[in-house]
């Protein structure tokens, strides 16, 4: 069962949303206007893909985890080339991040920043607008600093793997408050 319709897909005038076939969008999501979600990539519950003012492009095998914001300004689309990994709760901003590499949870790219091949932005870093992390290499911090070489996670790999594994098997409950609430001996108004 693949619940791609519950997810909060919008077009904005004549700007719709392109999610590939084998793309994983969870039930919470919401994409808007020119948002495109390629093959084998995921767009996790909470996140907020707003494609009003330039275009989002999420590449083949990336993925964009719970809560995260993706957002433009005016000549600043947002690019996530293929098997990009955007972590829990971080922003992208404008921003442009190349194939492999990552941005921690809870991380900020502002307008005009971009990570460069397999480059990393830390947990928690915010990466000035215009700020380039070269190829390859880990930046921390608030303003965030290039501090040394970093490997390759496979994180990117790891969650398109889950994705599909939510394609096939993700499905509702039934409504279990009110299944407890028949088999439970002690009624809501008797609890302290």
């Amino acid at each position: 069962m693949h619940l791609k319709q519950t997810a909060a897909i919008y077009a904005i005038g004549d700007q719709v949303p392109d999610v590939a076939d084998t793309a994983f969008v969870a039930p919470g999501a919401v994409l808007v206007g020119q948002v495109r979600v390629a093959q084998r990539a995921s767009v996790w519950f909470g996140a907020v893909l707003r494609g009003d003012i330039e275009a989002i492009s999420i590449g083949a095998g990336s993925n964009v985890q719970d809560g995260a914001v993706l957002h433009t300004d005016a000549g600043y689309p947002c690019v996530l080339e293929e098997n990009v990994t955007v972590g829990h709760r971080a922003i992208v901003h404008g921003a442009h991040l190349a194939r492999g590499s990552l941005v921690g949870m809870n991380a900020t790219m502002l307008t005009g920043s971009s990570l460069g091949e397999g480059a990393v932005l830390g947990a928690g870093a915010l990466l000035a607008g215009g700020q380039h992390v070269p190829p390859g290499m880990l930046a921390l911090g608030v303003p965030a600093k290039v501090v040394r070489p970093v490997e390759q996670t496979g994180n990117a790999e790891r969650y398109a793997q889950l994705a599909q594994r939510y394609r096939r098997e993700l499905q509702p409950v039934p409504d279990v408050s009110t299944q407890e609430m028949e088999m439970s001996p002690l009624r809501l108004e008797e609890r302290p």
